[in-house]
């Protein structure tokens, strides 16, 4: 599987001078390959940690799983329901109140109205933030955001449950409760797949990781096997 971007050649500092660039034909592209002949087979019921550098691709190959964005050249086969937890705040509306961003980010994941409201308290229970869901989110600190967004995500358990590099943030408590609530997942037989940079967390979390460069594999094997070698890479 591969994914290609367009990407100007020149500097644009705004829309407008985009459009009368375009208009007189100044505007040049090249081809950026995110992700360039990636092929990976997981089970049903593995924690699959993803690491790389910045822009190496791993972000991009999430939103492909979540099928966010289609593949450029071949396919991605995924089975079952899909929750993607992206990035950090990634469906949520900052003037909204926690309650509404609930219902919102439900809807985003395919749930009705009804089907939030009997999940709701489960849901703030979890993400411990009672004494702030009718605030706007943007009074929210970042990892409130988070424990909110992981779980409405993760309250009725998926085949497949997506993580990009958020649980690094909120307390210690939150870390422990949210690595748990996937392992439970995992022991129900759903597939968790995880970016992350911290390699403490890759080694205890995950069973086998893909290192990621420049949009091509360069590893796959045992999490403690590609944390090692990445991290030998990066001194």
């Amino acid at each position: 599987m591969s994914v290609v971007y367009r990407v100007t050649k020149e500097r644009i500092a705004s829309l407008k001078e985009y459009a009368i660039k375009r208009v007189r034909r100044e505007v040049t592209h090249e081809q950026f390959w995110a992700l360039r002949n990636v092929s990976l087979e997981l089970s049903r019921g593995e924690v699959f940690g993803i690491v790389g550098r910045n822009g190496a691709g791993k972000s991009t190959m999430l939103k492909v799983l979540a099928k966010v964005i289609r593949p450029t050249e071949g396919r991605v086969w995924v089975k079952g329901h899909v929750a993607p937890l992206l990035e950090m705040g990634a469906g949520f509306h900052p003037e909204l109140t926690g309650r509404e961003n609930v219902y919102l980010y439900g809807a985003l994941l395919g749930f009705t109205r009804e089907e939030m409201e009997a999940k709701f308290q489960r849901i703030v229970d979890f993400a411990e933030i009672w004494d702030f869901i009718d605030n706007p989110l943007r009074t929210y600190s970042s990892g409130m955001v988070t424990r909110l967004g992981f779980s409405i995500a993760t309250d009725v358990k998926p085949d497949v449950l997506i993580v990009d590099e958020i649980l690094g943030v909120g307390d210690e408590a939150f870390q422990r409760k949210s690595r748990q609530r996937m392992l439970d997942f995992c022991d129900q037989d759903a597939t968790v797949i995880l970016v992350t940079h911290n390699a403490a967390l890759m080694r205890s979390t995950c069973q086998r990781a893909m290192w990621l460069d420049r949009g091509e594999v360069k590893m796959i094997g045992s999490a403690n096997e590609v944390a090692d070698a990445y991290h030998s890479s990066t001194l």
